[in-house]
């Protein structure tokens, strides 16, 4: 099977140590986490972890079941991209005397849609939020005219296409459940 990049959302309970838990899994069947984002979830008290990594299905499988296996992880799913909404942010950090000199720098941040944040006389801060290819389109262009002085960005964060959140109806059917005994 071929590999292609998953993305894993993960939710827990907000304990210690659980992030070091959720990563182990991946240790240990080898499979290289690409981003890592960790925030709290719509869900009172829950915490969401949004994982890419490159992997075949029946790996992306096998993660999502050993990770669920976690006693304070309350549910965990894997994606393709055409199941969930995606977006990233990212920072550049760009020289001012080089972007005054250079016309084109300007152009390549109105023509991807960029915001330029800060400007002082060293430098220029820019901030590109959208998909991981738009961003990194974004850095090689502005990279090839030598402006470039720092960049970073986010992991990914996702929500799912679908119309109410997994872990939503697990934790209703699960209170269900708990009424029922």
């Amino acid at each position: 099977m071929e590999n292609k990049l998953y993305t894993f959302i993960i939710y827990s309970e907000n304990v210690p140590g659980i992030l070091s838990q959720i990563t182990a899994v991946y240790t240990r069947r080898q499979v290289n986490i690409e981003s890592l984002n960790v925030c709290a979830s719509s869900t009172p008290g829950a915490h969401k972890y949004t994982i890419t990594a490159y992997c075949d299905e029946p790996m992306a499988k096998m993660l999502t079941a050993q990770i669920e296996k976690r006693i304070d992880v309350l549910q965990a799913n894997y994606f393709t991209d055409d199941e969930i909404f995606i977006n990233e942010t990212s920072l550049l950090k760009i020289s001012t005397p080089i972007m005054l000199q250079n016309k084109n720098v300007c152009k390549i941040v109105r023509i991807h849609n960029a915001h330029i944040v800060e400007v002082n006389p060293i430098y220029a801060t820019i901030e590109k939020t959208g998909i991981t290819n738009d961003i990194l389109e974004l850095y090689n262009e502005l990279n090839s005219t030598g402006c470039v002085l720092q960049f970073v960005r986010s992991g990914r964060i996702a929500i799912t296409k679908d119309f109410t959140e997994h872990l939503d109806e697990y934790l209703a059917e699960r209170e269900k459940q708990r009424k029922d005994i």
